[in-house]
């Protein structure tokens, strides 16, 4: 078939351009929605040169490792090497995300066929939660998606031992999804009796990096000598509320064609949203940030077993091989669902904007900006604000300037538009550095509501 061959691909590469797109139109429009695009490019930078991933983003001699466990990251180095840019980054991440649309795509081309099929991966490879990730830039997480979805449509084929390989990894990209592969194992244990050894094994995989990576990786290599993320747990009691937990999963259910409620393989979704909604952030909540990425392949990959296969005329869903296939109707109803959670929220979704002329503009500040960077000396210890913060790793040595930093800059960059100020940015910069770090300084340069201050 003619479409399983160039739908796939077709998909992919129409994705990684819209979501590179998307990251490049970022930056052109100086938008950072974090400060987290600034600390990745700071780790990665650090991988390139062959170092301990240590960045002063976030205080003095702070080993990202010690934040979170995503040794797997130590694979981008090349990256840095031929594009030392957080652009590179932006790049890498819409590649990997439309990469794991090619065995989704072609799994429910198969199963579907090619019109459905195709409807299906496009409703996965633009979904809301790949494309809200997208929008506040990279996280760890992009290395997951892919992985997940080349596991789970293996697994879908009845190809175990490709689907145990595929998930064994993902202990390397996060501590949590320890949890998500030991689940995983679990269900292969349950379902493919033959396999059940490498299933028990799997899951055993998954439980003991967690544990390991959580309780004495990442506090042995913590500043703090703590995991860091305890605190933002709350009481189990508080997991079903407030109501905005309920509509995030609500979407998933949605994203899962409603159908794919019946596959034992929606379960992976339970520890993502447990530690989620078991936090006190808010963002955790919510169905706009980067935290429903690693859930995508999941809804797809359930609502495909629910649906079953053409081909055989069986579903797979609950651990029956011999249940009926759904009707037409069903099938055609659960994809359009899928697509619709999407659609239906319009121009909210950000790769919108790649296809609005008016948002190429550069910003009336892409000038002086650049002035800004230029005018800090290369390699200069930089405090900045998050504005600016990941176009100024690649030439210097960067920290927040409300960080915990004990290094005294050399020069300071402010932006007194930046959100970190609350509203309040001081009137006199280089009075302000002088007051935070005790020595004098003189502004640079001060245009577009950027100012440099340095050291005399």
């Amino acid at each position: 078939m003619r479409a399983r061959r160039t739908v796939p691909i077709a998909l992919a590469v129409l994705a990684a351009l819209a979501y590179g797109l998307m990251g490049t139109q970022q930056l052109r429009v100086l938008a950072a929605r974090s400060w987290d695009l600034g600390i990745f490019t700071q780790l990665l930078r650090a991988y390139g040169e062959l170092r301990a991933p240590i960045v002063p983003i976030k205080g003095d001699a702070v080993n990202l490792l010690g934040d979170h466990f995503h040794p797997i990251l130590a694979l981008l180095a090349p990256v840095w090497w031929v594009w030392p840019s957080p652009a590179a980054l932006l790049w890498t991440q819409a590649v990997l995300f439309g990469l794991s649309a090619i065995p989704i795509t072609r799994l429910a081309i198969d199963r579907l066929g090619g019109g459905l099929g195709t409807l299906a991966g496009a409703a996965y490879v633009f979904s809301f939660g790949l494309q809200s990730a997208v929008s506040v830039q990279f996280h760890e997480i992009a290395v997951a998606v892919p992985l997940l979805a080349m596991s789970l449509t293996r697994l879908l084929r009845g190809r175990v031992h490709g689907a145990i390989l595929w998930a064994a990894p993902l202990v390397f990209v996060k501590e949590d999804l320890g949890l998500t592969v030991a689940l995983l194992g679990v269900l292969i244990a349950l379902r493919h009796r033959s396999q059940r050894v490498e299933g028990a094994a799997l899951a055993a995989w998954g439980v003991g990096w967690f544990v390991l990576a959580t309780f004495v990786i990442l506090p042995l290599l913590n500043t703090a000598g703590q995991y860091d993320y305890t605190g933002n747990l709350g009481s189990p009691l508080e997991v079903l509320w407030p109501p905005v937990k309920w509509m995030t999963v609500a979407m998933l259910l949605l994203a899962a064609g409603l159908i794919g409620g019946r596959s034992p393989l929606i379960l992976l979704m339970l520890p993502t949203l447990a530690w989620r909604f078991t936090g006190t952030v808010e963002f955790y909540w919510d169905w706009y940030w980067h935290y429903n990425a690693v859930l995508m392949p999941i809804a797809t990959a359930a609502m495909l077993d629910a649906l079953g296969d053409r081909r055989t005329g069986r579903a797979t869903a609950w651990l029956r091989r011999d249940a009926p296939l759904p009707s037409r109707t069903v099938r055609v109803t659960a994809v359009s669902v899928s697509a619709a959670v999407t659609l239906a929220l319009g121009p909210l979704m950000p790769v919108v904007d790649v296809m609005r002329p008016a948002l190429w503009e550069p910003s009336w500040r892409a000038e002086p900006a650049a002035e800004a960077l230029e005018a800090v000396p290369d390699g200069a210890v930089l405090a900045v604000d998050i504005t600016l913060m990941a176009q100024a790793v690649p030439d210097h040595e960067v920290q927040w300037l409300h960080g915990p930093n004990q290094r005294v800059p050399d020069c300071m960059l402010s932006d007194r538009y930046a959100f970190s100020w609350g509203g309040s940015p001081p009137q006199d910069p280089a009075a302000w550095a002088q007051d935070r770090w005790g020595v004098p300084y003189e502004t640079v340069t001060e245009d577009g509501g950027f100012t440099v201050v340095c050291r005399p």
